[in-house]
């Protein structure tokens, strides 16, 4: 994401596609889900999580239709380079070089597929991996490519916010509960507060920082260094995540079908929504990261089909594991991570389970941690770059990754609602990344490809959602909970 064309990788299939993208989506969000369900209310929770998931759909495709039009750019400006060089070669007179300078010219005013060879490649194979930033840098001008490094940094932030707090909160519920706080002899509707003891004189919240401390002393230097995800680390992750999901799926079932489910979920209500939105737009992203995702599959001519059957897969798992969770707990003692819930001995006796499903959040959110802050470094390097300018040393190796690193650590210090972190980094930056960035990198790059191949070429990775109407819907949307979520959080203040 720090704005380059980068290397397409090893290709794959496009089911094997579907599975990263699957991977890829559902993620830390999915987690704090169901205590959203719980609290907008299960019907609002359906019709709106089933409505977001269309919107994401939709400017899903937005962001490959400019992934076509960027490659289709860029295999242009090559053919163009290298005729450039060939006249170069060829020219050995002032009077072929005026016959060359005028065909050239009269080329220049042609669309541009009427000067390629006929049976070359299709214009629009997305062959290339042009990530987003690069992509803005083409279609948008200065002030749109820097509001929109500005957009994903401020997503970026709230990602490593979330991640520094749910770790050192998933700690402390565990090992609070296992010195005693919440023995198989407590109470399930047993409450705790911050200021509980959790070993001797110290407080949870104490224990909580102390975790957090420790968090950073050991993850934070990555953030100085380089660190690529490698393939084993992601499978092991993947696997992990997949056996915790399965498991509290089937353990939640099991309660409700012995009739041990205490949720009553209300049907709606709507001072829940807010957080509700957030969490959903958060657990819908990945258009930041499509471009890795998209140009290795091997085979795209039934792109669109494939990506609407990830979303209608990704759509029944969201509501399996929301319902189970809101049906089977009680809305007041859901956690806001989904897992904690699975860590009590009423509901788990087997103490391997409850310590894996506590400690699930640690392992694959503390593998993540670095590779985000790392992204997020680049982007600020990115952002303040100058064309053939370098950085100082202290600058590129101290001041960058210290800002990268320090605010999200004191958000953490501040706070461990995850709910709210969640909901506040989906409504405001995960607005923008989702619906505001690919509706205007499509409108852009249809612009611009009508004007440089002519009104009678189409994009073979089109949008189905090709009419403008679809653009300013999206805009019109983004604005609408823009103004919704900040509303309701002032009133919501006010109240207070």
């Amino acid at each position: 994401m720090a704005g380059e064309i980068t290397e397409t990788g090893e290709l794959y299939s496009s089911y094997v596609g579907l599975v990263y993208m699957f991977n890829l989506i559902v993620g830390t969000g999915a987690l704090t889900m169901p205590k959203a369900f719980a609290t907008a209310g299960w019907l609002v929770s359906l019709v709106l999580l089933v409505f977001l998931g269309f919107m994401s759909f939709m400017t899903t495709t937005f962001v490959i239709e400019a992934m076509a039009a960027a490659n289709a750019q860029l295999r242009w400006k090559r053919m163009e380079n290298l005729k450039e060089e060939e006249d170069d070669d060829s020219s050995t007179a002032s009077d072929s070089d005026v016959l060359i300078r005028d065909n050239y010219e009269q080329a220049e005013k042609r669309p541009i597929l009427s000067v390629q060879k006929r049976g070359s490649p299709n214009p629009f194979e997305i062959t290339d991996r042009v990530e987003m930033g690069q992509m803005a840098s083409m279609f948008f001008n200065k002030v749109g490519v820097n509001l929109f490094y500005f957009c994903i940094i401020v997503y970026l932030y709230g990602d490593l916010a979330i991640y520094a707090a749910a770790v050192p909160f998933s700690l402390m519920q565990v090992t609070c509960s296992a010195a005693g706080n919440d023995s198989c002899g407590v109470e399930a509707d047993t409450k705790y507060n911050d200021t509980d003891r959790c070993w001797g004189p110290l407080r949870r919240v104490d224990a909580y920082r102390i975790y957090l401390a420790i968090f950073t002393l050991l993850l934070g230097p990555f953030t100085f260094f380089d660190v690529q995800k490698t393939k084993y680390l992601q499978i092991l992750t993947s696997l992990m995540r997949w056996i915790a999901f399965a498991v509290m799926i089937v353990l939640a079932l099991v309660r409700i079908g012995h009739g041990q489910g205490e949720g009553h979920p209300p049907l709606a209500d709507f001072s829940g929504v807010r957080n509700l939105f957030g969490v959903c737009v958060y657990s819908f992203m990945c258009q930041h990261s499509l471009p890795s995702l998209i140009t290795p599959v091997s085979s795209k001519r039934h792109l669109t089909r494939l990506v609407f059957l990830d979303y209608l897969l990704i759509l029944a798992f969201y509501g399996l594991l929301s319902f189970t969770a809101i049906f089977c707990f009680r809305g007041d003692s859901l956690m806001d991570m989904y897992t904690l819930n699975f860590a009590r001995c009423d509901v788990v006796r087997l103490a391997a389970v409850r310590f894996f499903l506590g400690l699930f959040p640690v392992f694959t959110i503390s593998t993540n941690f670095p590779i985000i802050a790392v992204t997020l470094r680049n982007n600020w390097k990115t952002l303040f770059h100058r064309e053939g300018g370098t950085y100082p040393w202290v600058v590129d190796r101290v001041v960058f990754p210290t800002i990268t690193l320090v605010p999200p650590v004191l958000v953490a210090f501040c706070t461990h609602d995850l709910e709210s972190l969640v909901g506040i980094t989906g409504a405001y930056a995960g607005t923008g990344i989702q619906y505001v960035i690919p509706a205007f990198l499509v409108y852009h790059c249809r612009r611009d490809i009508q004007l440089a191949f002519g009104c009678g070429v189409s994009n073979k990775h089109r949008s189905p959602f090709r009419h403008t109407f679809w653009v300013g819907f999206v805009l019109l949307w983004a604005f609408s909970c823009f103004i919704f979520v900040t509303a309701n959080i002032v009133l919501s203040e006010t109240k207070l």
